[in-house]
């Protein structure tokens, strides 16, 4: 292979390689903004909500219309939650707009 050729070659694989760690990079830091950001809503919707003192949320539970302590999942759901209850929407969407009753 010729010189030039060889040199011109290792020039444009370096600077391919280059970009791609940069743009490895930019993705990495853009994809741990976005779970930090979503970390932080699911924390502000359970900092909301009145706990007990293994964290759980104590809520109200709609669908059985009972008190209930129960984790919320990382998108703000209840373990019980059924996703083919309409209660159990509806308490969803009381939860994200604050406004699921509480004890």
């Amino acid at each position: 292979m010729d010189d030039r050729l060889e040199r011109f070659l290792r020039i444009k694989l370096r600077e391919a390689g280059k970009k791609y760690a940069k743009t490895r990079e930019s993705a990495d830091r853009q994809m741990k903004e976005a779970k930090e950001a979503y970390r932080n809503a699911h924390d502000a919707v359970l900092a909301d909500l009145p706990q007990d003192e293994h964290g759980r949320a104590k809520i109200v539970c709609r669908r059985h219309v009972e008190r209930r302590a129960v984790r919320l999942d990382t998108e703000g759901r209840p373990a019980c939650f059924d996703a083919e209850h309409p209660a159990c929407d509806g308490c969803v969407e009381d939860i994200r707009e604050r406004t699921i009753e509480t004890w």
